[in-house]
């Protein structure tokens, strides 16, 4: 079967895997979650019984979960291009910035996420707003000053799932209207230079089903049921 990526929309933190696939080129297929349609499919508890995004089924069915798991998985597919061997201090420090990423950083937008959801509660979106614009500020103010003496997220010299990764969750703090560019510029730097990467550009319209060209490996979008019928009993 078509390697295959279940990506949740709108604003999932799964653009990462999207951007990795297109940086990888190798032949894949995507599925699309809309996460904000209640209930979710039940076929998809075959894909992840925690009913979460990404999701990767590869070729031979089986099926990775978890944002770092699938970047990591794809950057070892990739022949180190996207990543580093493993043991390497190369790969230890890249290892160190996708966990910084998609734990501190990734949390510190929960109190944000969580504001969006009560439209009918302005007080408490206020209360949380002001709760975790600070948290998120702190996390950009510490990328600011990582990326003020690095060309890339983890300090190598080559672009790495961690930039993909950056792309994806980073974009939030402007989507909440934390991130001012006058406040943090080389992250607003970094961030205005991968978006004129073809693979993020690529990701993006892909999200917001718009047209877009790839690198190729893109094989079109699959359903779920076409995705499961496939999986081994």
């Amino acid at each position: 079967m078509t390697p295959t990526l279940f990506y949740g929309v709108p604003q999932g933190c799964s653009l990462a895997s999207v951007i990795a696939l297109e940086w990888l080129g190798a032949p894949y297929a995507l599925s699309r979650i809309e996460m904000l349609e209640h209930p979710w499919p039940a076929a998809y508890a075959r894909i992840n019984p925690l009913n979460l995004t990404p999701a990767y089924v590869a070729a031979d069915g089986s099926v990775v979960a978890e944002s770092v798991a699938i970047l990591l998985h794809l950057a070892a597919q990739s022949g180190h291009r996207l990543g580093y061997p493993q043991g390497s201090p190369a790969y230890d420090r890249l290892n160190q910035t996708l966990a910084y990423l998609a734990t501190d950083f990734f949390a510190a937008f929960a109190p944000l996420w969580a504001a969006y959801e009560m439209a009918t509660d302005p007080p408490r979106q206020e209360v949380l707003r002001e709760l975790g614009r600070p948290q998120v500020a702190k996390g950009c103010a510490h990328l600011d000053e990582l990326l003020a003496q690095r060309e890339w997220m983890d300090g190598g010299s080559k672009k790495t799932v961690a930039d993909a990764y950056l792309v994806a969750v980073a974009r939030w703090a402007e989507y909440h209207g934390v991130l001012q560019v006058d406040a943090y510029p080389h992250l607003a730097a970094h961030l205005a230079k991968l978006r004129t990467d073809p693979g993020v550009a690529f990701a993006d319209a892909i999200e917001r089903q718009q047209p877009a060209t790839g690198s190729g490996g893109f094989q079109g979008h699959v359903a779920l049921d076409e995705v499961v019928s496939q999986l081994p009993a």
